[in-house]
């Protein structure tokens, strides 16, 4: 029988390998019409945790349809990544507060399938983000992040990202008030 720490350990590094297997094979391309449906299906099943989206109810395409159409790929992009051509994480830049003097700061938002979570893709997503801020002349990019989303603020941290902003409970989900947290870099 083998021992529950070392087969936890055995885990621990398989994961890590498959993480560092898929990356090599992640593909991140600028998000197409026909993905609508695909990148929905990925933030309505972040829904139910009440962790990640401040939206109680699906949302279908069609209302993300001018959301979507609000994208370009020079300004603020919309990228879909891709394993073995399977739609595994989309990324969002959405102008911050709109009004022009804050173009040079963009809100992302990260999104993953729940097959890939926990497997680096956010890290791969995110560091993608960053380097794809000078070709976007984005100096500052933001994050809102809800204050009882651990895996997130992890990851924003891990990248270099600070908290700019606590807004606390200013969000109900399941009757519980939640804070907001906005977190922030300066990438260049």
């Amino acid at each position: 029988m083998v021992d529950s720490r070392v087969k936890a350990l055995y885990c621990f590094y398989y994961k890590g390998f498959l993480g560092v297997a898929m990356m090599e094979n992640v593909n991140i391309r600028d998000a197409r019409r026909t993905d609508l449906e695909g990148i929905i299906d990925i933030y309505n099943s972040t829904i139910a945790s009440r962790m990640v989206t401040a939206d109680l109810q699906p949302v279908t395409p069609e209302e993300r349809e001018s959301w979507f159409n609000k994208h370009t790929p020079e300004f603020r992009p919309l990228w879909v990544a891709e394993f073995e051509e399977r739609l595994c994480g989309w990324v969002s830049f959405e102008s911050f507060y709109g009004r022009p003097a804050y173009n040079q700061t963009a809100e992302v938002s990260i999104y993953i399938h729940h097959d890939f979570r926990g497997k680096g893709l956010g890290t791969y997503l995110l560091n993608s983000v960053i380097d794809a801020c000078p070709r976007l002349n984005v100096h500052n990019l933001v994050g809102f992040i809800f204050g009882h989303n651990t895996p997130s603020l992890k990851l924003f941290s891990q990248l270099g990202f600070s908290t700019w902003g606590h807004l606390p409970k200013v969000a109900v989900l399941e009757g519980i008030e939640r804070d907001l947290i906005i977190v922030g870099k300066r990438v260049y």
